[in-house]
């Protein structure tokens, strides 16, 4: 049975492949058509192929254990990657935009329209088929790297479609200005996808919490197992790449014994990991305060504050 690390190594290999033989295959036909709109779908593959350059080095890297000089282990370099490959998108975007604008000012010729047509179809449909693989991969593996790549491919299929519309409306009405606009179409949808991207890929590395959802996953687990506690407090949360980091403060009983401290503790932790996968729990454990051993469980009538 494959492990999660060279589940993600075969689809970013798999990522790597299929864009390398799409741009060389976009770009031979934009050229030799004379198409801007294939040409920006060739440099759009182009940049996909960095970024799926970048996903195949950061999911071999990310999958490295902790060591000396990186305690928290490397799953933050995912979310470098997604940044990066989200700012290459809207670099790459930018150009298309004032390459098809230039177009729109001077005008152009569109030749070949069927083998146009027939490579951008066969780009759809591989990317379709590599983006599916890549998002199930990514999510079964919890891999933002995979993800980033899944979602440049998928905008692929959006523009190759709309490049392809555009390709038929020139077929249909000999107005060959409908290329840079389709260009431009595609260029704004790209630029989308980056925004959304950097998004994704970026907040994590400043340590935003996890998603509202899990948070109060999380929080439900640890209140199945309220009848062992007082209260908890100071719940942080983050992630990097796809581990998950939780940590709380969790008041028990000042007369509970240790053992059976740290074994609740234990349960409450492995109960979340079972949830969340890869996640690293700590919880600090404080003993009661006067006062709110009102609160205390049966076990524990000994506790010299309860009452008061």
């Amino acid at each position: 049975m494959q492990s999660d690390a060279d589940k993600k190594m075969h689809a970013a290999t798999l990522s790597v492949v299929s864009n390398t033989f799409l741009v060389a295959g976009k770009v031979s036909v934009g050229l030799f058509t004379g198409s801007v709109s294939i040409l920006s779908e060739g440099i759009h593959s182009g940049i996909d192929l960095v970024a799926a350059l970048i996903a195949y080095f950061s999911v071999r890297e990310s999958g490295k254990p902790a060591d000396e000089r990186h305690r928290y282990g490397h799953g933050k370099i995912e979310n470098i990657s997604g940044t990066v490959e989200a700012l290459l998108i809207i670099m790459a975007a930018l150009w298309i935009i004032f390459e098809a604008a230039d177009k729109l000012r001077r005008g152009s010729e569109v030749g070949q329209l069927g083998l146009g047509v027939g490579v951008m179809a066969l780009s759809a449909v591989v990317n379709m088929i590599v983006s599916a693989k890549l998002m199930r991969t990514a999510k079964a593996t919890d891999s933002v790297a995979l993800e980033a790549d899944a979602l440049h491919l998928r905008t692929d299929v959006f523009t190759s479609v709309g490049v392809l519309l555009g390709l038929a409306a020139i077929k249909l009405t000999g107005i060959t200005w409908l290329d840079p606009v389709a260009a431009i179409g595609v260029a704004l949808l790209i630029i989308k996808a980056g925004v959304d991207l950097t998004r994704q890929a970026f907040f994590p590395l400043v340590d935003v919490s996890l998603p509202a959802e899990e948070e109060q996953a999380i929080i439900d687990i640890i209140e199945s197992f309220s009848a062992n506690y007082l209260e908890f407090h100071k719940l942080r949360t983050r992630k990097a790449g796809p581990e998950r980091h939780i940590d709380l403060h969790l008041v028990v009983p000042q007369e509970l014994p240790v053992r059976q401290v740290h074994s609740l503790c234990d349960l409450i932790e492995a109960e979340i990991k079972c949830k969340f996968p890869g996640s690293h729990v700590l919880i600090h454990s404080e003993p009661c305060e006067p006062g709110q051993c009102k609160n205390c469980s049966p076990a524990h009538e000994q506790c010299p504050n309860k009452g008061r």
